[in-house]
């Protein structure tokens, strides 16, 4: 039996654990056998870990640094790194917004959305994430009908976590829905590959570095055929379901139109809620659908940057936790977004919230349980998102002598009141990555 590849982190100024008792550790370490934790503790690490001497563990000395779970991004569009600051969208809302990038992005190639793939995980763990998912649903004509393949390809070399989902767009504009014809698939296509995606790629196994989940794109994109079938074929294989809902009045406005409901009526009706599944943005949601959603135990992916790049509104972060809902904190893609920075969307949840209802409407540690547990469970995952025995030893390490938060007082709370400043490494299953350098193509 070959010997366990031993990790141990020590000498954090402040170890955060979002353990059940929230402990906030000084002088704090972590350690890990195979890429799961086996100790953490304050002060120097014992002399035995596990039963392993001190010093058979690659040792990592984070000496004045503040480290956290790994962040955790449960909403994302990679390939969008291609296509940022688009000179004919950047003050359009959604719909227009859509409308006027569906025909480059049908124009882009493998070598695009592996690169867009790449920069994406690179610019995400420079922020402090070591978890992300990718709602891929744009399968352009001319490009390889593999490319959630591509993408994992590229996560597997930038060392990140991934829960790529396997997307789709079947109802074109000749279908009364939005993208055009170039970017669509017929549902035969989508189902057939849905279930190779899940069978070469899903991992159950704790700790594991590729799950996969289905996301049929949008009310506006998809038939309800296609998404009551989809529900049929996750829950065959037991992998988890993501949609964009609720995000603007003028999908709310469509639903009504075409389906003659609301969209959580519509999401209700295709057989989806249900705590596997997750939802992207949920913003125009009423009182009564707060409370359906948090008894169903659907998550909530909060964009706060995109929503308001977009000028799609406000989530009800709150009031969804309350009723139940898991909540994270996601990116979006990076045309929406036009980055995919963690800490910076932590952040921006903090003084969104805080403008609209007080500084009490959002506190630091709230933002900091979504970005990490709350993110976990929208992924439905227990095994990553705080710093205890049997997680992922997934840590987000921030250098406190970084000038953004020179004489900062509290260091947890200077990750977020501070500049977000770049993390000074990321550990990935007890696998340290502090080089986050690319040449990202110039398309």
């Amino acid at each position: 039996m070959p010997a366990p590849d031993l990790f141990l982190l020590e000498n954090a100024t402040t170890l955060v654990t979002m353990n059940i008792d929230r402990e906030i550790l000084g002088e704090g370490w972590v350690a890990a056998a195979d890429g799961l934790i086996i100790a953490t503790g304050s002060g120097q690490a014992p002399d035995l870990i596990g039963g392993h001497p001190r010093e058979s563990f690659r040792r990592h000395d984070a000496t004045g640094c503040v480290v956290l779970p790994g962040l955790i991004n449960p909403h994302h569009h990679l390939y969008q790194t291609r296509t940022r600051a688009w000179p004919a969208a950047v003050d359009s809302e959604l719909f227009p917004w859509l409308q006027t990038l569906y025909p480059v992005w049908a124009q882009l190639s493998d070598e695009d959305f592996y690169q867009g793939a790449l920069v994406g995980f690179k610019e995400l763990m420079r922020s402090g994430c070591t978890t992300t998912t990718d709602h891929h649903y744009l399968f352009p004509v001319d490009a390889s009908p593999h490319l959630i393949d591509i993408t994992i390809e590229a996560a597997t070399a930038a060392g990140m976590r991934f829960h790529p989902t396997r997307g789709s767009m079947s109802r074109s504009i000749k279908d009364g829905g939005l993208p055009p014809d170039s970017v669509v698939q017929d549902p035969e296509t989508i189902l057939a590959d849905s279930e190779r995606v899940i069978n070469k790629w899903h991992d159950t196994k704790p700790g594991a570095m590729v799950r996969i989940a289905l996301a049929p794109c949008s009310p506006f994109s998809v038939s309800p055929e296609l998404m009551r079938d989809t529900a049929v074929l996750a829950r065959k294989h037991g992998v988890r379901l993501h949609t964009h809902l609720a995000e603007t009045r003028d999908e709310n406005a469509y639903c009504e139109k075409i389906y003659g409901q609301r969209p959580l009526d519509f999401l209700a009706s295709v057989d989806w809620l249900g705590p596997d599944v997750w939802l992207a943005h949920g913003i125009w949601f009423e009182d009564e659908e707060i409370a359906r959603l948090g008894e169903a135990g659907v998550g909530i992916a909060h964009c706060p940057s995109s929503n308001m790049r977009l000028g799609s509104g406000i989530c009800r972060v709150r009031d969804l936790r309350a009723a139940g809902c898991p909540v994270g904190l996601a990116v979006d893609g990076s045309a929406s977004n036009d980055s995919s920075h963690m800490l910076a969307e932590l952040r921006q949840t903090l003084l969104l919230h805080r403008v609209t209802a007080g500084a009490a409407a959002m506190t630091v540690a709230e933002v900091i349980e979504m970005a990490t547990l709350g993110g976990a469970g929208c992924l439905g995952r227990d095994d990553i998102g705080a710093l205890e025995v049997g997680r992922a030893c997934d840590l987000a390490i921030f250098d406190l002598q970084a000038i953004g938060y020179d004489g900062a007082h509290d260091p947890v709370a200077s990750l977020l009141l501070c500049h977000p400043e770049p993390a000074r490494a990321v550990v990935v299953g007890g696998k340290v990555i502090d080089d986050f350098t690319i040449r990202p193509a110039n398309k």
